[in-house]
């Protein structure tokens, strides 16, 4: 009964999330849904003490990730940088190529450790005019950015910084460049077959006479570019580069600076308690933050009088859509966390224990639970966090390098952790104007192209013993 109860909410908030409506109202009802149905006197406490415990935590963590980005992308707008590298790419590689286009630069984000949240709200700008351009239909965009910032770039390629690659290093005693062949071969069995979808998609979308899309009918949609001249390529994708070089330069300076905590004193009066802070947990997030307001600065400093026309508006604009794309994924958040913490969830966990080989087993594990909480990362770290042990004893038996393993259970998270009520699938359609009968399709075949590498990946470990 227990576990029935985990997937019903899990299925009730992914048809609600699908219908269109509000997953910041909804992902609560679900969870307490859950939690009325296996013990009632605990609705309450686990809604203020867990629910929006996490839910405001993530807030406080990742907000400002959140604004900092969505004014990035808008000021990218504003400033015809977008139309500039959009131009440029067409002259380059032909209009049919833009989704090409879009995947690499989200790709190149991604790989130089910018947060897939900052790349949605960074490429949206450049992804609608090439689109546009090119007369492919917007609904597509979700599905392309889908691909070069939520698959190979976050969690196959080695060495990339993303979060779903550095946790398995803690369990696992690797490095993010562990399985390198593994991983690279992964990540090109994901960036070709989704391309080879994508154009799949767009040609049948041309031979049907479908174009970008109704101006009038379509929503958040960027404002086209009013200036009489264009900026250098150089110069507009200027900023798209500083984001990545300052997050990478900061990400090794702020430990250096700090060391490995910070305290300091909140007030002057009294003898508060000082605020200590583990530097190794927020460098990322400082880096990040540093990196958006190096990347805003730098297109005003090119680009003041075309953003100083519409700033106020589109500021609002920007900080709108922060808000709506913070509260989604902060209450998906708050949501896998209270599933997470039902005996139901224990029951799926230890089911699949139950499949023998041990890379199958890790892999079916961390999706399916990345699946249940709509975090790749919060999947990943249950999974791991309860059956590490399990994993690294059945894989000493079997002769397999933990660098197979961290390989394995990072590609598994970002499978099929992009349900209807994964944060990053909410966020991207809320950003784009788009909802889920339009574009989630697309996303779920990407979905499912990452999930069976995972398994071609175990193919080749198995028949070449690549690693």
């Amino acid at each position: 009964m227990s576990l029935l109860i985990v997937l019903a909410a899990l299925c009730f908030l992914m048809v609600v999330a699908y219908r269109g409506h509000s997953v910041i109202l909804f992902a609560p009802l679900a969870a307490l849904g859950a939690v009325l149905l296996t013990d009632p006197a605990l609705v309450a406490p686990m809604f203020t003490g867990l629910f929006m415990e996490k839910m405001v935590g993530f807030l406080k963590l990742y907000f400002p990730v959140f604004l900092l980005g969505a004014l990035f992308g808008k000021v990218i707008e504003l400033s015809g940088f977008s139309r500039a590298i959009v131009a440029a790419t067409i002259r380059a590689v032909g209009a049919q190529r833009a989704m090409l286009s879009i995947v690499l630069v989200c790709a190149l984000l991604t790989y130089g450790g910018v947060s897939l949240f900052v790349v949605v709200f960074a490429v949206y700008p450049f992804a609608a005019e090439l689109f546009r351009q090119g007369n492919i239909p917007k609904r597509l965009i979700p599905g392309t950015i889908a691909l070069g910032a939520f698959t190979f770039t976050m969690d196959a390629l080695p060495g990339t910084p993303q979060i779903q690659n550095i946790i398995p290093t803690t369990f696992f005693g690797t490095n993010t460049w562990a399985a390198p062949w593994l991983g690279t071969a992964g990540g090109l069995f994901i960036l070709i077959c989704g391309l080879l979808y994508l154009e799949m998609r767009r040609r049948a979308a041309a031979r049907t006479g479908e174009g970008y899309g109704d101006p009038t009918t379509l929503v958040n949609e960027p404002a086209r570019f009013s200036g009489d001249k264009l900026a250098n390529p150089m110069i507009a994708v200027l900023p798209l580069l500083l984001v990545g070089i300052v997050n990478k330069l900061l990400t090794l300076w702020i430990p250096a600076y700090y060391g490995e905590s910070t305290r300091f004193v909140p007030a002057v009066i009294g003898n508060p308690a000082p605020v200590v802070q583990e530097v190794s947990k927020l460098t990322a997030i400082w880096a990040v933050e540093g990196a958006l307001l190096a990347g805003i600065a730098c297109v005003l400093l090119f680009a003041w009088k075309p953003v100083k026309a519409s700033f106020a508006e589109g500021s609002k604009a920007a900080i709108s859509g922060a808000l709506l794309a913070g509260m989604n994924t902060a209450s998906e958040y708050g949501f896998g966390a209270v599933i997470a913490a039902l005996p139901g969830f224990l029951v799926v966990a230890n089911a699949l224990s139950a499949i023998p080989n041990p890379l199958v087993n890790e892999a079916i594990t961390v999706t399916a639970l990345a699946g249940i909480t709509g975090s790749a990362s919060g999947g990943m770290s249950i999974a791991l966090a309860a059956m590490a042990e399990t994993f690294i004893a059945n894989a000493h038996a079997a002769g397999i390098p933990m660098e197979v393993l961290h390989r394995a259970a990072a590609m598994a998270s970002g499978g099929m952790d992009t349900l209807p009520h994964n944060g990053a699938v909410i966020t991207l359609l809320a950003v784009t104007g788009l909802t889920h009968r339009q574009a989630y399709r697309d996303i779920f075949a990407i979905t499912c192209i990452k999930t069976l590498a995972v398994f071609v990946v175990i193919g080749l470990y198995y028949t070449f013993g690549m690693v």
